[in-house]
């Protein structure tokens, strides 16, 4: 039978000024550790550490933009556009001018798996 997830979760952010990320599936509203889905309300000028995650996650900006560093250089996803980070890929995310995102990693997001430089 289908199962209703009736309201997200608010889970603590990296990165600063503090984003809002609202967990609707994963470790911590679900205890799913197949995938997790959130969504992301980033302020203007947030930025988080380079990390190198155990797990994929794709990115669909719905508001704004989110710039992606990575190894060789860094692009931006504008609303209506994804982005998908393979796992081991060491990547960066900032929204400089703010942004609204879903974010979908699989294996679930978990801050042991996310390995963020200190």
């Amino acid at each position: 039978m289908p199962e209703l997830i009736a309201s997200p979760t608010l889970v603590e952010a990296a990165g600063h000024p503090p984003k809002q990320i609202r967990e609707v599936v994963g470790r911590v509203n679900t205890a799913e550790s197949r995938l997790s889905i959130a969504h992301m309300t980033s302020p203007p000028g947030w930025s988080e550490p380079w990390q190198q995650p155990e797990f994929d996650e794709w990115t669909y900006v719905l508001a704004g933009s989110v710039v992606v560093e990575h190894d060789a250089g860094s692009f931006e996803v504008a609303a209506g556009q994804g982005v998908h980070a393979r796992a081991g890929e060491r990547v960066r995310y900032s929204t400089p001018g703010g942004a609204d995102y879903i974010a979908v990693c699989a294996p679930a997001f978990a801050p042991d798996i996310v390995h963020r430089a200190t």
